[in-house]
């Protein structure tokens, strides 16, 4: 019986190690989430007031103004991901391959920015894009421009700063795939007589899809609500889903409105992740198995 129950409290201590972080996530995931679905069912009147359970919150975010400020943020979010993938497979595939002896000098530049406040990023790169930055006034210099370009407060900004910030999320998955990859099947594709593009797609591609696959919803995901970066290199002037959930949220007596955009958002986002999901399994994966 002493073997049975010593065995037995082994088996279980896995479990019981565990069970703290189950607590966590249950009271600062779940129950907020159940909360949030709940709150958007509210009718909360104008003095703040609950006054019971309606649809009417989500059917005001049915109109065509919010539909577009999802889809604007759909957008927003894929090409993120894919700008974010064209860089970051020749910065994986370099670093995996070719930079062997130096990867962990150039990991480490990759990784260090998350040491250091965001905010930092933020404005380091006013300086780089301001009608006088460093980008401006090296390209007077050197005579491309006539004029500073109008580069703050603009989409193109937006961009800048989501793929430099989210780029990370992406090499490193796809640098975990291609360390594991054995590189003679690139050899034993150019001496069968392939060229870098046949090799690329019905090699590189098909065997390096669960990396690439991590990579997309890293960056994907949280693209899709990203608030700070619009906010600040946006200069407001487009409206995203992040934008739209800060104001009802923060805004009084609209909490509840709030949570309703949060539940259609997320429903969106849900759907939008399956159909990419599919997507990325219909391109990468049959490279593998047709000529």
């Amino acid at each position: 019986m002493k073997i049975k129950s010593s065995r037995l409290s082994r088996s279980e201590l896995p479990f019981a190690i565990g069970i703290p972080a189950l607590v966590w996530q249950a009271l600062f995931f779940y129950l907020p989430l159940f909360l949030l679905i709940v709150s958007s069912f509210f009718k909360i009147s104008q003095t703040g007031k609950f006054e019971g359970l309606t649809i009417a919150n989500i059917q005001v975010f049915l109109s065509p103004t919010y539909l577009k400020v999802i889809l604007s943020s759909l957008l927003l979010a894929g090409s993120n991901a894919l700008l974010c993938f064209v860089v970051a497979f020749p910065l994986a595939y370099f670093l995996a391959f070719t930079g062997r002896k130096y990867k962990n000098f150039f990991l480490f530049f990759l990784i260090v920015p998350f040491w250091t406040n965001f905010l930092l990023h933020v404005y380091a790169w006013f300086y780089v894009l301001e009608r006088h930055g460093f980008l401006n006034t090296l390209l007077l210099k050197v005579g491309i421009i006539q004029e500073p370009l109008h580069l703050l407060n603009s989409l193109p900004a937006i961009m800048v700063m989501m793929v430099y910030y989210y780029l990370p999320f992406m090499v490193l998955p796809i640098y975990a795939s291609l360390e594991r990859f054995n590189y003679k099947l690139i050899e034993a594709s150019y001496d069968l007589g392939g060229n870098f593009l046949s090799t690329f797609r019905r090699i590189l591609l098909p065997i390096t899809s669960r990396g690439i696959r991590a990579g997309f919803f890293l960056v994907y995901i949280p693209s899709f609500g990203e608030f700070v970066i619009p906010e600040l290199m946006g200069g407001d002037k487009k409206m995203f889903v992040g934008t739209v959930i800060s104001q009802y949220i923060l805004g009084e007596g609209t909490g509840s409105m709030g949570a309703a955009f949060t539940l259609l958002s997320a429903v969106v986002l849900i759907i939008s992740a399956f159909v990419l999901h599919v997507l990325l399994s219909k391109i990468l994966l049959p490279r593998m198995y047709h000529g």
